[in-house]
C-alpha cells in the first residue's frame, strides 16, 4: 500500500516520480501497488486520482480523525495543522494496507515518510499470521518500537520506559592495567555443547534465507580461483553512497579491530563502555594501554562527550551499543571527531534499527571517522566471516596494508555483494520492524518482575536486564534450557547483568515462564 500526502496543483509525473522512487526503496514496482492511499481531502487531486489511473488502481481515502489515530514515526506539526494528521503519507499507507489485511494481523511501514517537493510518500505492507512469529494481537507500536498497526484498533502500545534509578557502576574514566573481566567471553560460549535456547547470541534466527543460501552455494563452483573482492568493493561503496576506495572488506568486524590496533600510530586509545569487549581486547594485544570511558546507569548508560579525554588520539564506541542496546543521537557520537583523532563507531547492529536511525556509515563531513559494519547479524553468516570499513581513503590503504592476501572468501565476497542489492536492504528493513515488535513484547514481560529492571531505552536486536544475583538466576536458566548473555565480563557491569536476545513471540513467552521459575528457585 502506498500512502500519499500532496499539496494542491501537484503534477501526476510529481507523484507517481516519488511513489516508483519510494517503491524501489522496498525492492517494489508498481505492478506491487494494490492502491493509493490518502486524505478524503486529498483524494481528489489530478496528481494523485491521475497516477491512480495511470496504473489501474484504486485511491483508498480516510477521514483526517481516522489517520490522527494513527502514530506514526515522522509527525510533522505542519501537516497536523494543515490537515489535522502528523504524516499524510505515513498513516495513510498503515490505515490502507491494515484495511487490506482480512484475516491477518495489521501492517507495518517498510519505508518510511520520503518527500520530493509537493509530495510525500510512504509505503506500508499488510502483516500475515505466522504461528511462531508473529503475535496474535496487531498494534501500532510508539516511536522507537517499530510500526505496526493492528486489524481492530490504533490504540498505541503505553510506553515501555521506566525512569533510570540511581544504581552508580562505575567511575567515568579509568586507565588499565589490568582486569577482572573477561574479554575474550563471547555469548557463543554459552551455547557450546549444550542444547539450550539461544537467547545468548545476537544473530537473528531462522538466518541466511534460502535465496542467499542459494548465492553462497553456487559460488563454491569458483573455489579453484583466488578471491576477487572489486564487486562486492563496490556493491558496499554504492549501498552507502562512497567511493570503493572508501571502503575495505574485512573477515567480519573483529578482524577490522585487530587491523586498527596494529595499523594505526594510536598512543592514547579509549573504549567506551559497556561494549563489545573485542576492540579493547584487540588494542591490548597489540600493546596498547587503554583508557577506558565507563558510562552508567543513572544516566541511562547515555554518552556525555564530556567524559571523553582531550588528549584521546582514537575513540571506539559501539552504536547502537552492545550490551546495553542504546542508541546514541549520530551527531553526538560526530561531536568527538577532532583534528589527529580517529573516532571508531561499531554499526554492527545498526541495520537492525528501522531505517538505520542514527547511522554515520556513507557521513564523510566527520573528520578522521571510521566505521565498522557486519553482516553476521541479521543475515546470519557468523561462520562465514564478512564485514566492511568505511573510513577516508589513507585510512583504508593503511589498514589494507596490514591485511593478508585474499583475507575474504569467495562464499563470504558473494554473500556482501548479494547483501547490498535493493531487495535484501528491503528485507533488512522489514526484520528491522520485526525486530522492533518483539523487543517491545519481551520489555513488556520483563517489566512484569519485579525483580528485573531493564534498560528500556534498548533500540537493538537485545536487552539489558539487571536482577540481583544474575550469575544465579543464569545458571537456573540454564537447567530450565535456556542460555543467556552472562553481563559481567563487560566492563562497566558486574555479576548482576544478563543481556537478552530479542526472539520470536513464542520463544519469549517460554523464557518469561522460565524466568518466572528461576526467580522463585533463586528467591
Amino acid at each position: 500500500m502506498a500512502g500519499v500526502g500532496a499539496r494542491s496543483g501537484v503534477s501526476v509525473d510529481e507523484v507517481a516520480g516519488l511513489v516508483g522512487r519510494t517503491l524501489a526503496e522496498a525492492g517494489l514496482t508498481v505492478a506491487d501497488v494494490v492502491a493509493l492511499a490518502t486524505l478524503d481531502a486529498r483524494a481528489g487531486e489530478p496528481g494523485i486520482v491521475g497516477t491512480a489511473e495511470r496504473w489501474g488502481v484504486p485511491v483508498r481515502a480516510f477521514g483526517s480523525d481516522v489517520l490522527a489515530s494513527v502514530p506514526v514515526p515522522h509527525p510533522s506539526s505542519v501537516s497536523l495543522a494543515a490537515t489535522g494528521t502528523a504524516s499524510v503519507a505515513e498513516a495513510a499507507a498503515l490505515a490502507g494496507a491494515t484495511a487490506l489485511a482480512g484475516t491477518g494481523e495489521g501492517a507495518e511501514l517498510l519505508v518510511q515518510k520520503r518527500k520530493s517537493g509537493g509530495v510525500t510518500c510512504a509505503i506500508a505492507r499488510s502483516l500475515p499470521f505466522v504461528t511462531n512469529e508473529e503475535s496474535t494481537t496487531a498494534r501500532l507500536l510508539p516511536q522507537g518500537h517499530g510500526y505496526t498497526a493492528g486489524k481492530a484498533a490504533f490504540d498505541p502500545v503505553p510506553e515501555l520506559r521506566t525512569p533510570p534509578i540511581h544504581h552508580p557502576t562505575a567511575a567515568m574514566y579509568t586507565h588499565t592495567h589490568s582486569d577482572a573481566h573477561d574479554l575474550r567471553h563471547h555469548g557463543d560460549a554459552e551455547i557450546r555443547d549444550e542444547k539450550l535456547i539461544d537467547l545468548a547470541v545476537n544473530v537473528r534466527t531462522n538466518t541466511p534465507p534460502e535465496w542467499l543460501r542459494e548465492r553462497i552455494a553456487a559460488s563454491l563452483t569458483s573455489l579453484a580461483l583466488y578471491p576477487d573482492g572489486r564487486a562486492a568493493r563496490a556493491a558496499v561503496a554504492e549501498r552507502h553512497d562512497l567511493a570503493p576506495r572508501r571502503v575495505l572488506l574485512t573477515a567480519g568486524a573483529a578482524e577490522a579491530f585487530v587491523l586498527l590496533a596494529r595499523a594505526l600510530p594510536v598512543r592514547r586509545p579509549v573504549v567506551v563502555h559497556p561494549q563489545f569487549t573485542e576492540p579493547e581486547a584487540a588494542l591490548r594485544d597489540a600493546g596498547h594501554e587503554v583508557g577506558r570511558v565507563l558510562l552508567r546507569e543513572e544516566d541511562g548508560f547515555r554518552l556525555d562527550p564530556a567524559m571523553v579525554p582531550e588528549e584521546a588520539d582514537l575513540v571506539v564506541i559501539g552504536n547502537p551499543t552492545n550490551p546495553t542496546s542504546v542508541l546514541h543521537p549520530a551527531e553526538t557520537i560526530a561531536s568527538l571527531a577532532r583534528p589527529g583523532r580517529t573516532l571508531v563507531v561499531d554499526e554492527a547492529f545498526l541495520d537492525a534499527v528501522p531505517g538505520e536511525r542514527e547511522a554515520l556509515a556513507g557521513r564523510t563531513d566527520v573528520p578522521g571517522l571510521v566505521v565498522l559494519r557486519s553482516l553476521t547479524k541479521t543475515w546470519g553468516l557468523a561462520g562465514l566471516r564478512i564485514g566492511y570499513v568505511l573510513a577516508e581513503p589513507e585510512t583504508i590503504a593503511a589498514l589494507e596494508r596490514a591485511q593478508p592476501l585474499w583475507p575474504v572468501s569467495t562464499p563470504a565476497l558473494v554473500a556482501a555483494e548479494a547483501c547490498m542489492s535493493r531487495p535484501a536492504l528491503a528485507e533488512a528493513e522489514h526484520a528491522a520492524h520485526r525486530i522492533g515488535v518483539e523487543r517491545a513484547h519481551l520489555l513488556a514481560g520483563l517489566a512484569e518482575f519485579d525483580e528485573v529492571r531493564a534498560v528500556s531505552a534498548a533500540e537493538g536486536p537485545f536487552v539489558l536486564i539487571r536482577i540481583e544475583r544474575a550469575d544465579a538466576v543464569r545458571e537456573r536458566l540454564r537447567a530450565l534450557g535456556f542460555a543467556v548473555r552472562r553481563g559481567d565480563t563487560f566492563p562497566g557491569l558486574d555479576r548482576h547483568w544478563l543481556r537478552l536476545a530479542v526472539r520470536d513471540r513464542t520463544t519469549t513467552n517460554c523464557f518469561l515462564q522460565a524466568l518466572d521459575q528461576a526467580l522463585l528457585i533463586e528467591g
